[in-house]
């Protein structure tokens, strides 16, 4: 590229958006990429800082930025994944075609911006992303880049997309509402009310709602007319503790499932359980989950409903940031709870 002084541009093409600053008023391109200089422009691209422009002149095995976020662009995104088609200031920003489960790899991500010259900014892993929400953006960060270093992204993507999103395979789900106190009507349930919210949405429908005694045959009978009836997932609440009454975890065992996972390193959740009957999840949901806002199932149910299995190996996981940090005002998932793990 050549450096010239803007007095002497007037009538060159420039190569690239010139961004402008005002603060509190405006940012954005002032000048856009091909604009032919005018005499007239002089005084505002000297304001803007501009004492000289560049001249493009692309060496061999050179691209210029647009076209390096567009190859990038291309690389990264996979299924569930598109990019803006306009490529502005050298940036592409990156959307989710549909709901679903956000997926990173992180790894690929990683090795990505350890090249240098190029970068790419995402999301966390595990978000539960809406149609058309932006997820990621990237771009060349020189104006001119060597078109070996997008070889590299190109490579470092073949196997694996860095950019996926899982959509929802879970459409019903079932709640059995466990406890004496409830079935016997010594008081008014409360796990109604605060879980179906939070199945409804994501967009699951309630195919019913049973209540339990604390009887461990009577608990796994429930459960088993509500697979028989088509649920795909199965909420049971309640009767997750150590007390001798608590014999949910029993009652789901009883079922003769394929695996089972009791306890969790999140607060709240400790006593969360996870078990699987052929391929419908079970979730065994603990007081906590009455009265907290967000508590474990919030970090488990996108994951569950999105296809991914959860086992004692991706409980564990979510020690790292399990702590919820109990926030007067909470803002959930827009907050680290549970994000270290995912």
């Amino acid at each position: 590229m050549r450096r010239v002084p803007v007095e002497e541009a007037v009538g060159m093409v420039i190569p690239h958006d010139l961004t402008e600053i005002r603060p509190g008023e405006f940012k954005g391109p002032a000048f856009k990429k091909g604009h032919v200089v005018k005499e007239e422009d002089i005084p505002r691209l000297k304001r803007m800082g501009k004492d000289h422009i560049y001249a493009l002149e692309l060496e061999e095995g050179e691209i210029h930025e647009d076209e390096a976020a567009l190859r990038l662009a291309n690389a990264v995104a996979g299924e569930g994944v598109y990019h803006d088609p306009n490529i502005k200031e050298g940036k592409v920003t990156f959307h989710a075609a549909y709901e679903g489960l956000l997926k990173i790899d992180t790894e690929a991500l990683y090795q990505l911006n350890l090249l240098g010259e190029i970068m790419l900014s995402t999301k966390h892993d595990g978000f539960f992303v809406r149609k058309q929400e932006a997820i990621a953006a990237g771009r060349a960060i020189p104006l001119v880049v060597k078109g070996k270093l997008l070889d590299e992204v190109e490579k470092i993507c073949a196997s694996q997309k860095i950019l996926t999103v899982k959509p929802p395979t879970i459409r019903k789900a079932a709640l059995v509402i466990t406890g004496n106190e409830v079935y016997y009507g010594r008081v008014e349930d409360a796990f109604v009310p605060a879980l179906t919210p939070k199945l409804k949405k994501f967009g699951l429908e309630i195919l019913g709602v049973k209540f339990c005694p604390d009887q461990e045959d009577f608990i796994t009978k429930a459960i088993s007319d509500m697979l028989a009836s088509g649920a795909e997932l199965v909420l049971v609440t309640g009767g997750m503790s150590v007390d001798p009454d608590d014999v949910s975890p029993k009652a789901i065992a009883a079922l003769g499932v394929d695996s089972l996972a009791y306890g969790s390193p999140v607060l709240p959740g400790a006593m969360f359980l996870v078990a699987y009957k052929g391929k419908v999840p079970i979730l065994g949901i603990p007081a906590c989950g009455m009265y907290f806002k967000t508590t474990v199932l919030d970090l488990v149910l996108p994951r569950v409903i999105c296809g991914e299995k959860i086992t004692r190996k991706e409980l564990a996981k979510l020690g790292h940031g399990g702590f919820c940090f109990g926030c007067k005002k909470c803002t959930f998932p827009v907050c680290p709870f549970g994000r270290g793990g995912l």
